[in-house]
């Protein structure tokens, strides 16, 4: 397909920027899905693609996937997302980065980043030397450095709320919760769990993280292939997406799913065949928000008291959820949806009313923060 060809399957974004500096190495694309209830914040995926147009169609999907992150958050934020195309692992340099800095700063705050797949804190450092417009700086910096604890305290606060839902009671006390991946998310929820008396059970492809969180944490571990098929009250998916497809969906031995992992269904139908099941599915975007929480408070004046306590607004996100999906008799992931696009519709109406007031306070507010 042509480009526009793809653009056009992907939704109606507000502007996408293609950002070559050849000397650097530089190939990225920026997409600005939605900035309706403020600037469109994201972060930049590093990724080896295949062609161009797996690099669009991952930016356009994923920038989309931001805007209803936001906006069932609660935060006034919009929906964005970059993709730098080159091997994360040979490939990184201070020039392709602060390359990359100064197509960020050349949208004006229309678009703010942060680190995700194949970046990491010490590049958005390098972002940082050429724009205001990035989050996730070290904490030096007055950042928020690593945002998995965030992610994962959000991740915790999803899985008590649907563990209400589904019990009668939001203690994980002797509960048996399964964590699919050990990754930085997937590390500090299990110790959350711990902390919470839950009983563990893990699996990663990495054996040095499983060990760690047995050694740790006395958890239970099984295979990564059996993960999804062991009995279990909770389980909390935190490692690849589409987890739930047509081969597993039958497998599942659990009574909930809530967990950080994105896109964990691969079609959209199988949030009805998990509510025919009798699954309650917690939507992940809604349960994994608390790493853009966290984000957003940098934006603020970073305080890691009140990033956690943002956090916690998770348990309340989500339990709106199930209930729009009562209240309509629908799956949870459409209710979600819906959730997201009646607040985009909402406040879309008033900022038409008022064009500009939002963005241009926010970008007032960051701009003192960084002088």
């Amino acid at each position: 397909m042509g480009t526009f060809e793809v653009i056009a399957q992907h939704g109606n974004h507000e502007e996408i920027l293609f950002c070559q500096d050849e000397k650097v190495g530089l190939k990225a694309i920026i997409a600005i899905h939605n900035t309706a209830l403020g600037p469109a914040l994201g972060g930049t995926r590093m990724w080896n693609y295949k062609t161009e147009e797996d690099a669009l169609i991952d930016v356009l999907r994923l920038s989309k996937g931001m805007t209803y992150k936001a906006a069932a958050a609660g935060l006034n934020l919009g929906g964005g997302k970059a993709v730098i195309i080159g091997d994360p692992k040979t490939q990184k340099s201070e020039g392709l980065f602060r390359a990359f800095g100064h197509f960020v700063n050349s949208l004006n705050g229309k678009y703010i980043t942060a680190e995700d797949v194949g970046t990491s804190v010490d590049d958005m450092e390098y972002i940082y030397m050429e724009t205001p417009w990035v989050t996730g700086i070290p904490k030096d910096f007055g950042g928020s450095g690593d945002p998995s604890p965030y992610t994962a305290h959000g991740v915790l606060m999803g899985v008590k709320a649907a563990a209400h839902e589904k019990f009668g009671t939001d203690s994980l006390k002797g509960m048996r919760i399964a964590v699919q991946g050990l990754g930085n998310v997937g590390s500090h929820l299990v110790k959350y769990l711990h902390e919470e008396g839950a009983k563990v059970i893990v699996s990663d492809i990495d054996q040095a993280r499983v060990k760690y969180c047995h050694d740790q944490f006395g958890v239970e571990v099984v295979s990564p292939d059996a993960i999804l098929s062991v009995e279990c009250d909770i389980q909390s998916p935190c490692a690849l997406g589409a987890i739930v497809n047509d081969q597993t969906i039958g497998k599942f031995k659990c009574k909930a799913i809530a967990g950080g992992a994105n896109n964990q269904l691969a079609e959209a139908k199988h949030g009805d065949q998990l509510r025919e099941l009798g699954i309650l599915y917690a939507p992940d975007y809604v349960v994994n928000a608390g790493g853009l929480m966290n984000v957003f408070v940098e934006l603020e004046g970073y305080s890691p008291e009140r990033a956690f306590e943002k956090t916690r607004k998770v348990y309340d996100n989500v339990k709106r959820v199930f209930q729009i999906a009562k209240r309509d008799n629908i799956a949870t992931n459409i209710a979600a949806d819906k959730s997201a696009e009646e607040r985009l519709e909402t406040i879309g109406r008033l900022k038409q009313r008022h064009p500009g007031n939002s963005n241009r306070a926010f970008t007032t507010l960051r701009e003192v923060n960084n002088r």
